[in-house]
């Protein structure tokens, strides 16, 4: 596989995810899903609407989120709805919760390393296209945060998010959250999810990465570490295996006082796996050519 165009500027604006999504040169077409991460209540370190707007605006995009599987204040459709509001998305955007009814869309993995289908909220079923919008940072369970988790976990229905944490494991049938897989096998289970969601669309997919805020825990914590890291930059690619995997090139080469921290978080928990079988699946590269923008 030849290498993939990855796109870096070390500038931080909205009008700079804007340009970040043009020099990929792909206009998403029909109806465009913007997934983004709505912020767990309590979290300080999301990505805020505003400086979401101009690039949704740009694509006429539809905002789109799922609930979680674990306590808090988004894991019924009624509590994310009105977290949303709080978090002011629905001041600027229209919000499709893509799992807020069920029937879940039960896509198909024939070659996953662990999973054999993925659980996504039906309203996927709305959209031709999707930008995915991440705000990479350090994560508990995944060791970081980037386009692939938005693609699986951040796509996955309550059900969907269950299935991968446990490895794909059901009881009776039932999908279970107390049941977690172990460290290897919850990556790869992500991985298979995330190339789900890349056969659905077809190649219509576009991805943009924020460096910022780099704290080591997710948008998904209510309580999170503050960031210990300096903000680095945008990224983006149409192939979020080349673009996550630059993003921690990044975090390795850099000579920041937080860098170690930061480090830490993901080798505890075996994050590059993710990558790494992302990469083994065949929907992306970790060989990129890095193209800085001024």
């Amino acid at each position: 596989m030849e290498k993939s165009k990855v796109y870096f500027t070390k500038k931080i604006t909205p009008e700079t995810v804007i340009q970040m999504y043009q020099v990929l040169g792909r206009e998403l077409p029909g109806k465009v899903a913007v997934k983004v991460h709505s912020g767990e209540k309590g979290n300080q370190n999301y990505l805020r609407p505003e400086f979401m707007r101009p690039m949704v605006e740009a694509v006429n995009g539809t905002v789109v989120e799922c609930n979680t599987a674990y306590e808090g204040a988004r894991n019924s459709t009624e509590k994310h709805k009105q977290l949303i509001n709080e978090h002011g998305w629905t001041k600027y955007f229209e919000v499709d919760l893509m799992d807020a009814e069920g029937p879940d869309i039960v896509l198909p993995i024939p070659n996953g390393k662990v999973l054999k289908e993925n659980y996504v909220g039906k309203n996927i079923a709305n959209y031709d296209s999707m930008l995915v919008l991440s705000h990479f940072k350090g994560h508990p369970a995944g060791g970081y945060g980037g386009a692939i988790k938005q693609l699986s976990i951040g796509c996955a229905s309550s059900e969907g998010k269950s299935l991968i944490h446990s490895g794909g494991f059901t009881d009776d049938q039932t999908i279970v959250w107390n049941h977690m897989a172990s460290q290897d096998v919850f990556c790869e289970a992500m991985a298979d999810a995330a190339g789900s969601v890349m056969e659905y669309f077809k190649g219509n997919t576009a991805f943009v990465n924020m460096m910022c805020n780099l704290s080591v825990d997710c948008d998904c914590c209510a309580v999170a570490e503050d960031p210990c890291m300096k903000d680095i930059g945008i990224l983006s690619s149409l192939d979020p295996v080349a673009l996550d995997k630059a993003c921690m090139d990044l975090i390795y080469q850099s000579k920041d006082p937080g860098r170690d921290h930061f480090v830490e978080r993901v080798e505890s928990l075996n994050g590059t796996h993710t990558i790494d079988a992302a990469a083994e699946l065949g929907y992306g590269t970790k060989e990129y050519e890095l193209i800085e923008i001024d």
